[in-house]
């Protein structure tokens, strides 16, 4: 649920951007391309995420001009002098940032001393890009409270000085892509909150103020893999403090700064869901946003989050947005203060505007949200607002389906399924099994264990597929030869696993001899009891449960899987099988759900289908859960 103020009041911003801009055919003065892929590499990062130009703290010498301290502090100066307000006013400084000028102390202490401030209440926020809003968050709950007239929030980045070329000499020049793409990625710079219990008037509407309504934050680090790091080796397993000296850290690459693309379109997913959560909660109204101050990191993601938000039927018109990208570079935690900044001073506003902010941080997968509204500035303080809860069902789209286009009865029930898929996923992402392969410690014997495990599950699905097709009443005929066409193409689905699970190394020669585990024992037993009962509709929201799996889930993990085993391509063919098919399944699924819905009147077959998708996600997690205890007794 979101930090809600009622007093809580922007009275003015300001950035800092560090030297002139430099354009991308500059940028190899800064950050010269380090080998023959990286110029390659390069034009292709550029091509695609927009940026014209940046700022650097450093020269081009690679000599720091600004430090990371500096740069907030300059902020922080242009944003008092734009409201008229002296540094004395202020009692409590927040900052937030991947990384200050020192391992210790703190950076908001280092930018206390920078800026020679008096004696204050100072937070450190260590983070990445959603940095900037806890910071935010701080002094805002700070004043609040009443225990701040006036707080300020800095969130200030220089990731130049890691992207010298001097600092990849240990490696010989050689470095991943995942190092290689962030050095055209990220820039340096700073912007600055100054928060008061008090309204001023906006830079451009002297009869307007600020108000800041909510902020919403949720970490899903439990649920995904490191992202985007600074401290480990590539494959994740030594962090620099574990090397004996910092140059054995550097040549081993354990200071570089690494993104893997590869689980940023998890981030936006994740993201689109929370801000979901705000609509339906009665948090956001869509329809009242005029402005959409959206924090990524590259033009790329825009259709992304336009097409996430399309099918959760919650999209805001392009026209909205707003971004300085282009023009002032990713900044990183520093980049929703500056876009912020830039944006009231040269937009036009006017009362009763609503300014909705949204920042994705990829390190462990964060979503930051704020909203702002434009007030008279003479109007009274409003009343504190009721807290509300969203409904268990209140929630997004999950695999596959939007609602938004979906007739009233089945929005409704994809809403309601999109609340426990969301549930299951996170759980199984902290499964032990899961966890074993996100961090690495996944062998191939953990790997033929879990396939053991899993085949006698697979080999029943078309069982009880068609099982329960011959159940369904004559009205109900259609919806058998779609089911009748499903479970023919699952039928030998299981064979495929079978023989991924002989050339990793399996023994046992006959599926037969493969027992289930308990969570696969109580799963087949429940569908195979439900299909033999009349009209068995609730075996689809079992097929959504466990289609979903292979769209949503079994994809994030075959790379992870291929990383850490030393198996050919073929042991894997189950997985990528599914990661590609899977969707088609799924759109079949809809089809099939359409049909049932058509006829059912009174709502059984929608309950039906809700509650068995609960059931299954709790037996299909108990088989995650039993993986790890070792081979199921025969």
């Amino acid at each position: 649920m979101p930090v809600t103020f009622d007093r809580v009041f922007v009275q003015s911003a300001g950035y800092f951007m560090p030297g002139e801009p430099v354009a991308n055919a500059q940028m190899d003065a800064y950050i010269a391309p380090l080998n023959r892929l990286s110029s390659r590499i390069q034009r292709r990062i550029l091509a695609e995420n927009g940026i014209q130009q940046r700022y650097y703290a450093i020269d081009t010498e690679g000599r720091t001009v600004f430090s990371n301290a500096q740069m907030a502090a300059h902020a922080v100066r242009d944003c008092l002098q734009r409201g008229g307000r002296l540094l004395a006013d202020v009692s409590l400084l927040a900052t937030g940032s991947s990384g200050g000028d020192t391992l210790m102390p703190g950076f908001a202490n280092m930018v206390q001393g920078e800026l020679a401030a008096p004696p204050m209440e100072t937070l450190s926020v260590h983070g990445i890009c959603a940095a900037g809003v806890s910071a935010i968050q701080a002094a805002a709950q700070g004043v609040q409270l009443g225990a701040h007239r006036a707080a300020l929030a800095v969130a200030a980045e220089m990731p130049s000085r890691l992207f010298k070329r001097s600092r990849f000499a240990a490696r010989g020049y050689e470095t991943d892509f995942d190092s290689h793409f962030l050095r055209w990625m990220l820039s340096d710079g700073a912007g600055a909150l100054l928060l008061s219990d008090q309204g001023a008037a906006l830079p451009r509407a002297p009869g307007l103020r600020l108000q800041l309504k909510w902020i919403h934050q949720r970490a899903f680090s439990g649920d995904y893999p490191v992202c985007m790091q600074l401290g480990l080796t590539e494959d994740r397993a030594r962090g620099h403090l574990d090397f004996d000296s910092w140059t054995d850290a550097e040549a081993a690459g354990a200071l570089s700064l690494r993104q893997d693309i590869r689980l940023l379109p998890h981030l936006f997913d994740i993201g689109i869901h929370e801000y979901a959560q705000l609509v339906h909660g009665g948090w956001l109204d869509p329809a009242k946003v005029d402005h959409f101050l959206c924090h990524y990191s590259s033009e790329k993601f825009i259709p992304v989050v336009e097409d996430l938000m399309d099918k959760a039927g919650l999209a805001i018109p392009r026209e909205r947005w707003y971004s300085n990208l282009a023009w002032r570079g990713n900044t990183g935690a520093a980049s929703i203060l500056v876009m912020l900044a830039e944006f009231l001073q040269t937009r036009e506003l006017k009362a009763g505007q609503q300014l909705f902010c949204y920042v994705p941080e990829s390190g462990r997968f964060m979503a930051a949200y704020m909203l702002l509204e434009v007030q008279e500035l003479d109007a009274p303080v409003p009343a504190r607002p009721a807290a509300r809860v969203a409904a268990p069902d209140e929630t997004d789209i999950a695999p596959p389906h939007d609602p938004a286009t979906a007739p009233a009865p089945l929005r409704d029930l994809l809403t309601a399924l999109a609340a426990i898929w969301h549930g299951y996923r996170s759980e199984v992402w902290r499964t032990p099994l899961v966890r074993q392969i996100r961090e690495r410690r996944f062998a191939v014997p953990d790997y033929l264990n879990w396939m053991e495990h899993w085949v006698p599950q697979v080999r029943e699905g078309s069982l009880w597929m068609r099982e329960g097709a011959a159940s369904l009443s004559a009205p109900y005929q259609g919806l058998a030869a779609l089911i009748g066409v499903h479970a023919g193409e699952e039928q030998n689905d299981f064979r495929i696993l079978f023989d991924d699970y002989r050339k990793a190394g399996g023994t046992v020669s006959d599926i037969a001899a493969l027992r289930r585990n308990p969570g696969g024992e109580a799963l087949n037993a429940y569908l195979h009891r439900l299909a033999a009962t009349p009209d068995p509709f609730g075996l689809l929201g079992a097929i959504y449960i466990i289609e979903g799996t292979g769209q949503r889930i079994v994809p994030a993990l075959l790379p992870l899987l291929r990383a850490a085993l030393p198996l050919p391509p073929e042991c894997f063919r189950f997985l990528e099988y599914h990661g590609h098919n899977d969707e088609n399944h799924l759109a079949r699924w809809l089809m099939a759900v359409e049909m049932v819905m058509a006829l059912d009147t009174d709502g059984r077959a929608a309950q039906q289908i809700v509650a068995t998708a609960r059931h299954t996600a709790a037996l299909y997690l108990m088989q995650f859960q039993h993986v790890t205890e070792g081979r199921a007794a025969p």
